[in-house]
């Protein structure tokens, strides 16, 4: 139950889903597939991550619940606004899912810009931009996306998923995508990722991104 509350609270308006998920149903509960951008300023400095997600259609149509509309199954930015904005303030308690390292120090990132939730198709789609609190030159950096607890899996989208936004021309990416952990997760009940041996469960299905820059 912990677990439930604390995506709950992520996305603020999912008191449906409590009535759908039980303690005993298994991880993970909420599909995102995500593409991302790292920024590069003229100089060369990397400024931040720009991130869109897409949540499965499920999860989709109970976070709309609620949420009024002009037009019925349409939602404008302005609609979706305030939705938007819970979310983003709550993901800073997660670390926005993203973590970055430069020669294995951890970098750090000030709080979102740039936020807004748009309808696609059946999807909710929430864009941001997390900038980092100091803008950085790197010859190799490591982005990683994924929740520890593993309650929501991350996914990259299967056609360019990771973009080099005005990255010097020698800089090269590689991109390590995890297997399959839903099948094993949902072997397992909700006690097991109390458990604290399982609190970074979901790292070992982490996207991995490599970016060098010679």
């Amino acid at each position: 139950m912990l677990l439930m509350n604390r995506f709950l609270g992520l996305i603020a308006i999912m008191t449906a889903l409590a009535g759908s998920i039980t303690v005993a149903s298994a991880h993970p509960h909420v599909f995102v597939t995500a593409s991302s951008e790292l920024i590069y300023a003229p100089d060369g400095t990397i400024t931040g991550v720009r991130h869109a997600w897409v949540f499965d259609d499920m999860f989709s149509t109970y976070a709309l619940q609620g949420i009024e509309s002009k037009t019925k199954g349409v939602y404008t930015r302005e609609e979706l606004a305030p939705l938007a904005q819970t979310n983003v303030e709550s993901l800073k308690e997660f670390a926005f899912f993203t973590f970055a390292k430069v020669e294995g120090k951890k970098q750090r990132f000030n709080d979102p810009v740039d936020y807004y939730l748009e309808k696609r198709d059946a999807a909710l789609v929430l864009h941001f931009t997390l900038p980092f609190k100091t803008p950085f030159r790197a010859k190799k950096m490591e982005l990683e996306i994924f929740d520890p607890s593993f309650f929501v899996d991350f996914g990259l989208e299967k056609k360019d998923p990771i973009k080099l936004a005005g990255a010097p021309a020698s800089c090269t990416m590689a991109i390590q995508r995890p297997s399959d952990g839903a099948a094993k997760a949902q072997t397992m009940n909700e006690d097991t990722f109390m458990n604290g041996e399982n609190s970074n469960y979901g790292a070992m299905f982490a996207n991995k991104i490599t970016v060098d820059c010679p």
